[in-house]
């Protein structure tokens, strides 16, 4: 399936969800937040959240400073 990442064309597999996701790009998921189509996922659904064909996702790493 295709899928829109942070504005980029991506194919993934069927079946992925945005545990899978997050794991497949090296990302610690209490490191982030993920929005699709505009609507924030809830970091204990990233494992039952599952990514559909034309979705926008949008990645944000959570960044700690001063």
């Amino acid at each position: 399936m295709q899928v829109i990442i942070n504005g980029k064309l991506e194919e993934l597999q069927d079946g992925t969800t945005v545990a899978l996701l997050l794991e497949g790009k090296g990302l610690t998921p209490a490191r982030v937040a993920v929005e699709i189509n505009e609507d924030l996922v809830l970091r204990k659904t990233f494992s039952d959240t599952a990514v559909s064909d034309g979705d926008r996702i949008e990645i944000v790493t959570l960044v700690g400073g001063g």
